[in-house]
């Protein structure tokens, strides 16, 4: 049964009740009263060498579990969107079409920033986006966030930067369980066990289950108009729409769950070993909630490394990781509101990533260098496309598409740092050499009749260059100077490659493409102090060859095609813009943080049959100029806490014509956090605490979408 929207009052109760208990007892939730400070010790281990989060030198965040436990955003893609130049929408990933779960950094477009999960990528293998469902908010630890280029490290998806999620470590013994229950249905289960079987061998089972109702996205409020919640360039600040739900249109609910085993070795006192197995399984209802509209996916990982130190400050790291994925998709189409929508193409798509690398790490004494680094990796994806066209009948036409596609990449990379005698200036060098080598050896468009028109495409091989300079300059003992210039690359997703679609108006890929390049800089700095911190950074950053579908004629083989684009290295995107972000604990049971991101995101050159739709030196739809946040915690024992915090969207643009506004928003939400003993700690939360009904940001073209409504979740952690 549903959390109803009207008993959301009990867990608003529970917020309030949560803060008047108090007990003196070991601080569990509390920071201490040095926690900024010693944050900027903490090592980022996404720089690979392992550098001092005080000495980065690139704008970067550390989302620690502290501040984790304190979010009221239950999915960690909702607590990513709080941190400055995400863009990312008040919809949880789990509402979403699974191939359209990205992450937007700095206003470079999805699918350029690479997400890890304990150094392992999390970005879809097929598609690029982010597979959150992967890892649970009851297993994470903390979050390393590095913005701006990092292809000098990672090489492809290097542009926004690198986001490394990393796990709860394993203990010797111990169990841990979760679990959480919401509006619409909403239940989050998580279980954990840790056993040590001798000194060598670790071993951590784990698993846990989602599920929820979810609610209707379609909106009906301005801009939204009355087909579906479905806007086109007619819409107009008059035309408001009643509603937006059109036929067939309901809640879209959403299950997952994974399995996992780990385990950790101790080979001898230098060598530590790892090795991690999971199983995950998702499935939603995304695009309206047509319930004939299931998209599944199933997927089987694995991953495993070595960690070496030979002393004098030498390490050696091994790292192996193979996913396979199968996601079904049932696209729906329905020719009118009123009209009854039905399943219209079916595609199954396969596909399977296998990489490794290796790592060097050496530091030198009272030599001009103070660290070296090398390394090496390799990474092969294949993928295939399979889609079959359906009537309104449900019976198959016969017309359909398949291709297969395989990419590979051979990456080899080095970095030295320095820092001077002479001067407080710290400087890290590195670049790096990427190999990409394409192939699409089938590819083709089925007809009603059983005729295949193929395409034929040239194996493709290109070399990326991608280096980095940091600077770093001590002016004080608090604050710090920074500057970074870089280049980065992301190779086209074999969807765009491999993946066409539609039944009347057609979206082609096109095994053609190659890569997009970025150059890029930015400055800043950073002032810390035993109670807080402030960073103010600039940055700039130019896209080429940056991959947008063009308007084409329609090909011959495709049935009923009406009007076509495909997918080209067209346009030139330019980004700029201004970070601001800080912490301060005022009090020793107060704790402010606040951050905003002005954002300038436009195109300054475009495929000249797109000019009149997608017009140049315009801010790109979906990308709001402004966004901010505002945190406040109260800690009234070392055992509970209280936060509230705000969020602020600024106006953004529905359409690249600019017909079309989606208005600013403010949303708050609110946490409450209390240790009943020191294995049991509950929560209660709100997310949009005022049950605000508005319209959140998104691409051209899409629907458009409401934001998350009032949602209240309740929940307790376990561990013994």
């Amino acid at each position: 049964m549903l959390f109803k929207q009207k008993k959301i009052s009990a867990c608003i109760g529970m917020l309030s009740i949560s803060i008047l208990l108090s007990t003196g007892a070991k601080a569990q939730i509390a920071p201490p009263p040095d926690y900024d400070q010693k944050l900027g010790d903490v090592v980022v281990s996404a720089t690979i060498s392992g550098t001092q989060l005080k000495n980065m030198t690139q704008n970067t965040t550390v989302l620690t579990k502290e501040e984790l436990e304190i979010s009221p955003d239950q999915t960690i893609d909702q607590v990513l969107k709080n941190t400055p130049s995400v863009f990312l929408n008040d919809q949880p990933y789990y509402e979403k079409d699974p191939t359209g779960q990205g992450i937007n950094v700095r206003g470079l477009g999805t699918a350029r920033t690479l997400v890890l999960i304990d150094g392992v990528p999390a970005n879809d293998a097929m598609y690029g986006t982010v597979q959150w469902n992967l890892v649970p908010m009851s297993s994470i630890q903390d979050v390393e966030f590095i913005r701006g280029g990092v292809s000098n490290l990672y090489g492809n998806y290097g542009m926004g930067g690198v986001i490394n999620i990393t796990t709860k470590p394993m203990k010797d013994n111990g169990n841990e369980v979760s679990a959480s229950y919401g509006s619409y249905g909403t239940q989050n289960v998580a279980a954990s066990k840790d056993i040590a079987i001798n000194d060598v061998l670790k071993l951590r089972v784990s698993t846990d289950y989602f599920h929820t109702a979810g609610y209707v996205q379609a909106a009906t409020i301005y801009p939204a108009r009355n087909i579906g919640g479905i806007a086109s360039s007619s819409v107009s600040s008059t035309s408001t729409g009643s509603t937006g739900v059109a036929k067939g249109m309901g809640p879209e609910f959403a299950n997952g769950s994974n399995y996992r085993l780990q385990g950790s070795l101790k080979f001898s006192p230098d060598t530590d070993g790892f090795f991690k197995m999971g199983y995950h399984e998702m499935q939603n209802l995304p695009t309206g909630g047509y319930v004939q509209g299931v998209k599944a996916t199933q997927e089987s990982t694995f991953s495993g490394g070595t960690n070496t130190r030979f002393g004098d400050g030498k390490k050696l790291a091994t790292n192996l990781f193979y996913e396979n994925t199968t996601l079904i998709q049932q696209n729906i189409t329905a020719a009118t509101a009123s009209a009854n929508p039905y399943v219209s193409r079916i595609d199954k798509n396969p596909y399977n990533t296998l990489g490794g690398s290796i790592q060097y790490v050496q530091d030198l004494k009272e030599q001009m260098i103070d660290q070296f680094t090398v390394g090496a990796d390799v990474r092969t994806v294949e993928a295939i496309n399979n889609g079959a066209v359906i009537n309104s009948s449900g019976v198959a036409t016969g017309a359909g598409f398949y291709a297969q596609g395989k990419q590979q990449f051979y990456g080899a990379s080095g970095q030295v740092k320095s820092k001077l005698q002479s001067i407080p200036l710290q400087m890290t060098l590195s670049a790096r050499v990427d190999q990409w080598m394409s192939q699409v050896p089938t590819y083709y468009v089925q007809s009603t009749t059983g005729t295949q028109t193929p395409t034929n495409s040239p194996n493709q091989s290109k070399t990326e260059f991608s280096p980095n300079l940091g600077l770093l300059y001590e002016l004080t003992k608090n604050i710090n100077l920074r500057s970074a210039a870089y280049q980065g690359f992301h190779a086209p997703g074999l969807n765009n490659m491999i993946r066409s679609y539609g039944t009347s108006r057609y979206t082609l890929a096109n095994p053609n493409l190659s890569p997009e390049t970025m150059k890029g800089y930015e400055a800043g700095f950073d002032y810390r102090w035993n109670e807080g911190i402030f960073q103010l950074t600039g940055y700039k950053a130019n896209v080429y060859n940056a991959i947008n579908p063009v308007t084409v004629d329609c090909p011959s083989g495709y049935s009923g095609c009406t009007s076509a684009t495909q997918q080209s290295n067209s346009q030139t995107l330019h980004a700029q813009g201004v970070e601001v972000q800080g912490r301060y604990d005022f009090h020793r049971q107060w704790s402010a943080e606040a951050g905003y991101t002005l954002t300038q995101s436009i195109l300054t050159s475009q495929a000249a049959a797109n000019l009149s739709t997608e017009p140049i030196n315009s801010q790109l739809p979906g990308t709001p100029g402004k966004m901010g946040n505002l945190g406040l915690t109260y800690y009234p024992t070392v055992k509970s806490s209280l936060t509230t915090t705000l969020r602020y969207i600024g106006p953004s643009w529905w359409d690249s014509l600019h017909t079309v506004e989606v208005p600013t928003y403010f949303v708050v939400g609110l946490r409450a956090n209390y240790e009943i003993s020191p294995n049991v700690t509950m929560f209660a939360s709100a997310v949009n605490l005022l049950n605000r009904n508005y319209v959140t940001f998104g691409g051209t073209g899409g629907p458009i979408i409401r934001g998350q409504p009032q949602t209240g979740t309740i929940g307790a952690r376990i561990t013994f």
